[in-house]
């Protein structure tokens, strides 16, 4: 109210005036704290109508406006009125004694159809009544809203026409409860106008009409008009309650069957979910057990291709054994030919040798040379063998120390199957490490390809590929073995057909060609040891194979053991949720049998309703046909009455004339 307070001194002084001092006092009293202003017997300037008129639209922070007898304009009250069309909170206005006429009429009438807050109205001590069209427009505005409850019009001087036109207002009127018409000039017309309309006016329930000139049996009529309405009223409230409690069980009841069917369903949701679910364990158990068999069966496959492999390798080992030995027979044979060769020739050259004896001897001395390089090459050879053996020692441990590693991870993160997966590639590497010991005289190769398997352990491809490298190379070496082979017999063939002469170098190569046999066959004899142990190897592999493979039969039935155990799982999950659609189905039934129960009470209600209805039609049936004997009868009385007046005012005449006739009335008049 303190805002309301400054806008009102703010639109005073914008307008030019001074705010009214008694106004600013009233806004700022308790009263206006609680939503009432109260202006009474203040008079409020056009300035102020104003104002406050520009203040009133909205949701103003009034609930109750009180301007009686403060001698308020035309003009004023149209600014208030105008500014009260579009409040939405005030519910009380009281605009008593201000003698209000057309122009306040006309407003109120347009306040009346644009208002939809004032459910209070006061026009007490007005002269409403005076001017018919002021009149009929207020009336148009009450006949228009049905919002306002209460209506004082007292002291209006509203005439029989006014009442008429109130009367034609409150037959369209839905909202009016209490309607104070006393001391006004309504009479007997207006009385007849305004109990007609009580008949179609059925939520009128206070009607003061004293003071009015209307006769007493209009009034009656009208007290039991009144008294109708409220037994009506009472009577639908009643009913009203009835069904609104009959339809709060009902929604109750709905509401209990919706709250178990939801439940219900919730169930079964939860049923579905926990067998999906289920479901997809099962589903992920046997795609597991699935993946760890087809790993199984990889494993197997690449065990075979890798044994496959090595077998291959082992063949062509053999096949170069074989080879080697067959080269070596050869070559003893063409040293014994060259050998008796050389001896004939030699008893052929007796005499030549004696001339090239110094010659040989510089040869001689030369092929010493040559054979102290040879040795020394020889050393170094075998130094960088021992040297290389070392080191393929070394990388052994390494890949041992490598392969523990890598197993203690595997023991902490994989299973029993991968442990196996590791110790076959520990094997296969013991495999590969045993066939790169047969080519003695490729360490540099070996060395990367050592290097290849450290990088590369876990890439089996790799592997095969470095191996077959390996293998091309050996190849290789052994074909420029082989070429350097030839040349040496080329060259020695060539020194013996030129230097016939030369035994003891012959011999010494001959000593040489034994001990490289005997090398030979000591590295065949080695191979063949070799292949024994890879046979071992091979055998022991082709042991673990089996049982790999039993342990696969092993997990193949527990794998149908737990296929068993999921059907017969599948199937008691089954029989439950056929015991569960069972109770269902039961609980089907009995909502269905609820729901028809609340089909025929609903029917009920409706047949109740309806013959409700048609005892109400029935009654106010009665109630006008009552009425109408009662109109009729009061016509007879009011016929009755007069004609008895007539009768009376004959009599009296007839007395009078009498009496002045007669000699007691010349007496008097002497007298």
């Amino acid at each position: 109210m303190e805002q309301f307070g400054h806008d009102y001194a703010r639109l005073c002084a914008a307008a030019g005036a001074a705010p009214q001092e008694a106004v600013l006092r009233r806004l700022r009293e308790p009263d206006g704290a609680r939503g009432r202003l109260d202006l009474a017997a203040q008079s409020l300037s056009l300035q102020t109508c104003s104002a406050l008129g520009r203040l009133l639209p909205g949701a103003a922070p009034l609930a109750a406006l009180a301007l009686g007898d403060c001698g308020l304009s035309e003009e004023g009250v149209r600014l208030l009125l105008h500014g009260l069309c579009s409040n939405t909170t005030v519910k009380s206005l009281d605009l008593k004694g201000n003698n209000l006429r057309s122009m306040g009429a006309e407003a109120l009438g347009k306040l009346l159809r644009q208002n939809k807050s004032i459910r209070s109205l006061t026009l007490e001590w007005n002269s409403l009544g005076m001017w018919e069209e002021g009149f009929s427009f207020f009336c148009q505005g009450l006949r228009a809203n049905n919002f306002l409850q209460r209506l004082d019009l007292r002291n209006n001087q509203i005439n029989h026409q006014g009442a008429e036109e109130l009367a034609m207002a409150l037959t369209q009127n839905t909202s009016l409860k209490e309607l104070d018409l006393r001391w006004n000039n309504i009479g007997l017309l207006g009385g007849r106008a305004l109990l007609n309309c009580l008949h179609r006016n059925k939520t009128l329930k206070r009607l003061e009409l004293a003071g009015n000139n209307v006769p007493g049996d209009i009034l009656k009529a009208v007290e039991q008009a009144l008294d109708h309405n409220q037994d009506r009223e009472v009577i639908l409230s009643e009913a009203q309650n009835k069904v609104n409690i009959l339809s709060k069980e009902i929604l109750s009841l709905k509401d209990e069957k919706n709250k178990q069917f939801m439940d219900f369903v919730d169930t079964i949701d939860k049923q579905k979910e926990e067998r999906a679910r289920s479901e997809k364990m099962s589903a992920s158990r046997v795609s597991q057990l699935q993946e760890a068999l087809d790993e199984q069966y990889s494993i197997m496959s690449s065990l075979k291709t890798k044994l496959q492999m090595t077998e291959a390798a082992l063949a062509l080992s053999e096949q170069k054994v074989h080879s080697l030995g067959e080269l070596l027979n050869a070559m003893k044979q063409e040293q014994n030919c060259v050998a008796e060769c050389h001896f004939r020739e030699l008893q052929q050259q007796k005499q030549e040798g004696a001339d090239r004896e110094s010659r040989l001897l510089r040869d001689l001395s030369a092929a010493g040379e040559k054979n102290l390089l040879l040795r020394n090459q020889v050393d170094e050879l075998e130094r960088k063998c021992k040297v290389q053996q070392d080191q393929l020692f070394q990388v052994k441990q390494d890949l041992t120390n490598t392969t523990a590693e890598l197993k203690l991870r595997a023991a902490e993160a994989e299973e029993h199957l991968e442990m196996e997966k590791r110790r076959f590639k520990q094997s296969l590497e013991d495999m590969e490490s045993l066939r790169i010991k047969e080519v003695g005289r490729m360490t540099q190769h070996m060395e990367a390809s050592e290097r290849s398997m450290q990088n590369r352990i876990q890439s089996l491809e790799a592997i095969r590929i470095s191996l077959e490298e390996e293998l091309s190379q050996v190849k290789a070496a052994a074909l420029t073995e082989r070429g350097q082979a030839e040349e040496e017999l080329i060259k020695v063939r060539s020194q013996a057909r030129l230097e016939q002469q030369q035994l003891e170098h012959l011999e010494e190569k001959l000593r040489l060609m034994t001990e490289s046999r005997d090398e030979a066959q000591n590295c065949s004899l080695k191979q063949k040891e070799m292949v024994a142990e890879a046979q071992a190897k091979a055998k022991q592999l082709s042991l673990y194979a089996d049982g790999l493979k039993r342990r696969l039969d092993e997990l193949q039935q527990d794998l149908d053991s737990k296929e068993e155990e999921k059907i017969t799982e599948l199937n008691k999950v089954k029989v439950e949720l056929q015991e569960q659609i069972g109770h269902l189905e039961a609980e089907r039934t009995v909502q269905d049998g609820l729901r028809e129960k609340i089909a025929a009470l609903e029917r009920q209600l409706k047949a109740l309703s309806s013959n409700h209805r048609e005892a109400l039609l029935d009654k106010e049936g009665e109630i006008s046909l009552l009425l109408e004997k009662l109109r009729m009868k009061e016509a007879e009385i009011s016929r009755m009455r007069e004609e008895e007046a007539q009768r009376a005012s004959f009599l009296q005449n007839a007395i009078m004339a009498y009496v002045q006739g007669s000699p007691l009335g010349t007496y008097s008049s002497r007298k």
